[in-house]
């Protein structure tokens, strides 16, 4: 009975075995048969269950079988088909199932087996068993109702699995485990989950699985930087998931101003149309619709516009460019400008206006609309202008539809215009940005009337009149408000005034005859010295922004003030004034004036020079940043050629053996050449000092950027000496990895930039980085050309820094070149890989000898660069060549096993591109190779290279057993290996027992003391000569083994 009790129970499987197959099989077409199948299952589960039997045990059998029917899904590898995928959906829907006639127990039952069975695959060993467990885990957590009972431990088993696969080694399984987490990260008490996706995102490398945990951070304090910084993303897809985060999460009131700049600059900004439509639907649907009632200036109050404009101006721009915003009739700029009685001002109203005074975003809108409505009416004419019948009239009516707006939105007067910003000008410094918004407004009216002209004119010197506002300190002293050097104390005010000014006196060279005129009335109290520090940089700052904005000194003859009365009665004096702020802003006038000099002139160039080397740290980064200026524009050369007397440099030697010059010393000679001047602030030892005091600036960072753009122009300047190029690259290289320039972000970002272009542009800048490589490794090695001792901690970051430096070279080596060759052009050795080859072994070779600890780590990190190259088939006397020093290279580490070994690989490589291995290379084609190298080498072609032997060479002692049998045999045998030395050692036998030193020191006592045997037993020795032959072979394979 009981096994026909078993083949019954066994058949009833294998039918519902076949039913569950059956049902499965019809949900892989279609997602339409999901609800019938569903019922049909759940229908299938059900009649198990009877009231005679136990519930729990038809759960049981059914998800044994069922378990069963879906183990292939587990087992084969196979894509991701549809069918597939519908199955598992299928399956996770069955799972959330819930019964209507009130079964909700088995369904329970059921759904914790299934987890069960799924926690087990998560942890097979078979990819894809995991995948699919995973998945359907994922699927099941997301689709379940909130009111589905699973046991606490149970939950805890699946996420601490879940967890685990987090860091599992395929991507797609990370995926969904995240996602199969993302519904308990917001779980208070599952913190651990939420730093768990915190820790691994800028770890992860799939950026499928980076945006899966995007997705499912949740908004908080922790997680919103975490977002915002995958806005700069490489993968696009994380990007734009990043900003529908930032859209559907964060609510705007939680982010700080710079934050909210940062989206916004790098969304509008980007380069895929996609993220920045997402970016554009995140600022237009959810900040401005929802946060801001789609008010543009409660918008902009978001953003504080004052400092970040440039954000602010973007996001209105594209706003407007997407015709979201356009102010209405009944709004304008005339609004402000009321009249004695508070009502709108009439054009026909002869009494001062009334000014209402505008906040900084409103003016900075309506600064933006009538830009944009300008530029429309401009364009469109143009367009109406070269356009024909009826095209030519529609462009017209736009164009007058954009001017007549315009004008409905602009002051009525030009008088009003000037009361408008006067206002705002004389309300204080709070309403400074407003006031230069108003400016920029000034470029878009017509002064072609005479009374406008006049009248605009007149606002026009008063804004050039006036001077620096200042304020007093503890001590009476008048301090500067401002950057101390451009008209108004900024920048951009001088540029505001500098526009009104041009549009203003827009005739030719009346621009200029009012600036010198100005300048001429200011520089008088100057000439007098009657004039304060105040005076002087007001006039200086005049002078300066004429000299930005001229073309030539040409156009300033003939004017108030002669542009000779300019540099020598008032651009030289004010260099030599004893108030520091006034050298400073005298350095850079005479930087500019120097630029729009044909020639410079001696004395300018050498007061740039004596404030390059005299002056604090703010006059000497400008006066370094003029000479690079003037070094760039006129050539070095020619800044040279300004002095009229020889000067020396040490660039001129090919071989540079720099020695440093003391700026700092007044005594020490300045009869050097421009580029040995501001070489020497490179080398200066005062970088904090300098960043501390100018606001990130440094000479080193000027003097950097500067040498950079020579060196990626030299073509430009052919009279610099050839040695130039690859000494100063080396010395930028040090300077990127040094530890004193991580706080000068811009300085690494232009030098990170110019390394990535430079060897790509020219073959010969290749040549540059092969000449460059073994001079730079010596410098930064320590203990190799700097014997000053330091702490082991401190010598191994020296190292890896070298290492780092060393790797970087190789880098741009390897780097293809933008513009290839011609086939039947050859590369010159010295800018191929093969050529650093050869510099590199050269320099290997050179550590003859005992070697102290750093001379070996340093040929040990050479050698490792070395195996790095890719060498190829090239002309077979640098093959021969290379075989011939990488020999010398195997001799001088024998002793390191691991070097030697990688030695031997490039041996063998070398071997193989040999074209005919019998042919030795000639001294006078291996002279040849080193002079196109441009080194000096003595190489020996005749010598023999030979591996050394290990301190305790092997024992050469015959075998015990032939000893004992012939004694006197034996002894002539040992005495042949004395009159015979062994050849030397092949590195690959060489002696595995080396420690054993004293025992080899014994045993050449004894070899020696042989030697007078072997003297008087000759004949014993004759006679023996052919056993004595099999002992030494017999030994030699056994040392060999």
């Amino acid at each position: 009975m009981g096994e026909e009790s078993e083949m019954a129970s066994a058949s009833a499987d294998r039918h519902l075995l076949q039913k569950i197959a059956k049902i499965l099989n019809e949900t892989r077409t279609s997602y339409a048969t999901h609800n019938r199948k569903l019922k049909e299952l759940a229908t299938v589960r059900s009649k198990l269950s009877s009231p005679e039997s136990d519930e729990s045990s038809s759960v049981r059998r059914f998800s044994s079988v069922f378990f069963k029917t879906l183990t292939p899904l587990f087992i084969a590898a196979q894509r991701r088909t549809a069918a597939a995928e519908r199955i598992v959906r299928f399956v996770a829907e069955f799972a959330c199932l819930r019964s209507n006639s009130g079964g909700d127990s088995e369904c329970e039952e059921f759904l914790d087996e299934f987890l069960k069975f799924l926690i087990s695959g998560t942890v097979a060993a078979n990819r894809n068993a995991r995948f699919r467990a995973c998945q359907i885990i994922s699927e099941i957590i997301l689709r379940l109702p909130d009111d589905v009972e699973v046991a606490d431990e149970l939950w805890d088993d699946v996420i601490d699995c879940m967890m685990l696969r987090v860091r599992d080694k395929v991507p797609v399984i990370r995926t969904f485990a995240v996602r199969s987490l993302s519904r308990f990260v917001n779980d208070p008490e599952n913190s651990d989950i939420l730093d768990l996706l915190l820790e691994v995102l800028p770890l992860e490398q799939n950026p499928e699985v980076r945006k899966t945990i995007v997705l499912s951070l949740p908004p908080s304090n922790a997680t919103t930087q975490a977002i915002i910084d995958c806005t700069l993303d490489v993968n696009e897809s994380v990007r734009k998931a990043a900003y529908s985060v930032l859209a559907n999460k964060v609510p705007l009131q939680s982010l700080s101003i710079k934050l909210r700049t940062t989206i916004l600059q790098r969304g509008l900004a980007d380069r895929a149309v996609n993220v920045s439509k997402e970016c554009l639907k995140l600022m237009k649907d959810q900040w401005l619709s929802n946060y801001c009632q789609g008010d543009p200036i409660e918008f902009l109050k978001y953003l504080d516009v004052e400092t970040y404009e440039s954000v602010a101006e973007s996001a209105l721009e594209v706003l407007l460019s997407e015709g979201l915003i356009m102010p209405t009739d009944d709004k304008s700029i005339q609004q402000y400008i009321l009249s004695a009685d508070g009502e709108a001002r009439d054009e026909s109203a002869c009494s001062p206006p009334n000014i209402q005074l505008m906040e900084p975003e409103i003016a900075l809108y309506w600064r933006i609309i009538c830009r944009k409505l300008h530029n429309s009416a401009q364009a469109k004419g143009s367009d109406a202008a070269t356009a024909m019948g009826a095209e030519a009239a529609v462009y017209a009516a736009e164009a007058s539809d954009a001017n007549d707006f315009l004008e409905r939105i602009l002051p009525a007067t030009v008088s009003d215009y000037v009361s408008l910003v006067k206002a705002h000008i004389e309300a204080g410094p709070n309403h400074h940005f407003a006031s230069r918004q108003l400016l920029l407004l000034g470029t878009m009216l017509d002064f072609s009337d005479a009374m406008l002209h006049k009248t605009a004119s007149s606002f026009v010197q008063e804004l050039l009149h006036r001077p620096f506002e200042q304020e007093l300190d503890e001590d009476g002293n008048s301090i500067v408000i401002g950057d101390g050097i451009n008209l108004g104390g900024d920048k951009d005010w001088a540029d505001a005034v500098s526009k009104l000014a041009k549009k203003v006196h827009a005739a030719p060279g009346e621009y200029e005859e009012v600036i010198l005129v100005v300048v001429e009335e200011l520089a008088r109290p100057c000439r007098e010295r009657t004039a304060d520090f105040l005076q002087w940089m007001h006039m200086l700052s005049l002078t300066s922004l004429l000299l930005e904005n001229g073309k030539s000194l040409h156009s300033l003859q003939g004017k108030a003030i002669e542009p000779e009365e300019i540099l020598h009665a008032l651009l030289l004096p004010g260099a030599k004034h004893t108030h520091l702020d006034v050298q400073r802003i005298a350095v850079k006038c005479l930087g500019l004036f120097g630029l729009l000099e044909k020639k410079p002139s001696e004395g300018l160039v050498r007061q740039l020079r004596v404030a390059f080397c005299r002056s604090p740290p703010a006059i000497s980064i400008m006066a370094s940043k003029a000479l690079v200026d003037l070094g760039m524009w006129h050539s070095p050369t020619e800044v040279d050629k300004a002095l009229g007397q020889d000067l020396l440099s040490q660039f001129e030697d090919e071989s540079i053996d720099y020695v440093p010059i003391d700026l700092s010393n007044a005594e020490e000679d300045l009869n050097l050449k421009t580029l040995d001047l501001l070489y020497a602030g490179l080398e200066s030892d005062d970088w904090r000092e300098y960043t501390e005091s100018s606001d990130d600036e440094s000479v080193k960072a000027t003097v950097g950027e500067g040498f950079a753009k020579l060196l990626l122009l030299g073509e430009k300047y052919p009279n610099l000496p050839a040695s130039f190029y690859p000494f100063v690259l080396g010395k930028l290289i040090a300077l990127y990895f040094s530890e004193e320039s991580k706080e000068q972000l811009r300085f690494k970002q232009c030098l990170s930039v110019f390394f990535e272009h430079y060897a790509s542009l020219s073959e010969k800048h290749k040549g540059y980085v092969s000449k460059a490589f073994v001079p730079l490794m010596r410098s930064m090695w320590p203990g190799i050309d700097d014997n000053s001792k330091s702490s082991s901690y401190v010598v191994s970051t020296q190292r890896k820094r070298a290492v780092q430096a060393s790797r970087f070279l190789l880098q741009m080596m390897q780097t293809p070149l933008y513009k290839p060759p011609e086939d039947s052009i050859q590369t010159p050795l010295d800018r191929t890989e093969e050529g650093l080859a050869i510099r590199i072994a050269i320099e290997m070779v050179s550590f003859k000898g005992n070697k102290t600890a750093a001379e070996k780590a340093y040929v040990a990190a050479l050698c490792k660069t070395l195996v790095l190259l890719h060498l190829k088939p090239s002309e077979q006397n640098v093959v021969k060549l290379m075989k011939k020093l990488l020999s010398r290279v195997a001799d001088s580490v024998c002793s390191e096993k691991e070097l030697l070994k990688e030695v031997k690989l490039v041996l063998e490589h070398l071997k193989s591109l040999d074209a005919s291995p019998s042919e030795e290379i000639s001294q006078d084609e291996a002279n040849s190779i080193f002079e196109t190298l441009g080194v000096k080498y003595d190489l020996d072609i005749t010598a023999p290279a030979t591996v050394q032997q290990t301190p305790a060479p092997c024992s050469k002692r015959p075998a015990p057993s032939r000893r004992r049998a012939r004694i006197q045999e034996s002894s002539s045998d040992e005495d042949e290996e004395v009159a015979s030395p062994p050849p030397p050692s092949a590195p690959n036998t060489l002696m595995t027992r080396s420690h054993r030193a004293s025992k080899a020191a014994a045993l050449a006592k004894i070899m020696a003391s042989k030697v007078k045997i072997r003297e008087a037993d000759e004949d014993i020795e004759e006679e023996d000569e052919e056993g004595s032959s099999d002992v030494t072979a017999d030994d030699s394979d056994e040392s060999a083994e």
